[in-house]
């Protein structure tokens, strides 16, 4: 009787399946910051009465978690419902599980703090992409996920 594949293990065959290449992942990504950055002016907006209305100085630590925590509720919350960002969906990718199912949080969680791996390490994680065999960063490696071309609905 022949086994299963274990769910955390990839389909077989599955690094002959045409990834997208760097650039496709990078007009994602830019578009992603730009979209990320005009949430990250509103959670701003709605944090100044917190702090009297003045601009936060850089000795208060706190602001910039909540910086990160609203980014990381943006990506977290697109990966697990749909594996889409609005970037992603504009260049037709997603992200998936090595499996290729849906991302939980667990994993959302650790692709994005391997992403910022990837960006604190100037970006290399991400360059990467066009090196490895499968197209795959720094953070979809860690991550145990993988960017896939969205499937054509007709």
């Amino acid at each position: 009787m022949r086994r299963a594949n274990p769910p955390s293990q990839p389909e077989p065959g599955a690094a002959a399946i045409a990834r997208p290449g760097f650039l496709r992942r990078m007009g994602a990504v830019i578009y992603d910051a730009l979209l990320l950055l005009a949430v990250l002016f509103l959670a701003t907006a709605l944090a100044l009465p917190f702090n009297g209305g003045e601009a936060f100085a850089a000795s208060q630590v706190l602001y910039p978690i909540y910086l990160l925590a609203v980014s990381f509720a943006f990506y977290g919350w697109f990966w697990t419902h749909g594996g889409q960002t609005l970037g992603l969906k504009a260049w037709k990718i997603k992200v998936v599980s090595a499996n290729a199912q849906p991302l939980g949080w667990p994993q959302a969680t650790l692709r994005f703090f391997s992403a910022l791996l990837s960006w604190a390490c100037l970006g290399l994680g991400f360059l990467w992409c066009l090196l490895d065999k499968d197209r795959q960063g720094w953070h979809d490696r860690l991550s145990k996920t993988r960017v896939v071309y969205c499937e054509e609905k007709r």
